[in-house]
């Protein structure tokens, strides 16, 4: 029974060797050549690729804002903002950002 964790640990130590280097044929030389070499040929097509999917897709949007559906649980107001009319909220966007009351000025 004794064979059995003194082959373990030989076999734990071997691990911790080879992964530590410690052999001295590592075979991490060329990591950042490797990586610069994926950064050019797949990363920064993959970003071209994204923006141009994304500004065709906003060719083709529609630019109109949906019909306004005064749904009550989306409006609740307990107390009023503190600052402006107390209406707005923070980072309100006239074109995307409803009122309670629905929509402002006129829709295009």
């Amino acid at each position: 029974m004794a064979a059995v964790p003194r082959l373990s640990l030989g076999m734990f130590r071997r691990a911790l060797a080879t992964e530590t280097g410690a052999g001295g044929h590592g075979g991490h030389q060329g990591g950042a050549r490797t990586w610069k070499i994926l950064s050019f040929t797949v990363a920064l097509p993959g970003v071209g690729v994204c923006m141009l999917n994304a500004w065709l897709k906003m060719q083709h949007h529609s630019h109109e804002t949906p019909a306004f559906t005064p749904y009550p649980h989306l409006c609740v107001r307990t107390k009023p903002f503190p600052w402006g009319d107390g209406n707005h909220s923070l980072f309100h966007n006239p074109h995307t950002n409803a009122l309670p009351t629905g929509y402002e000025g006129p829709r295009h």
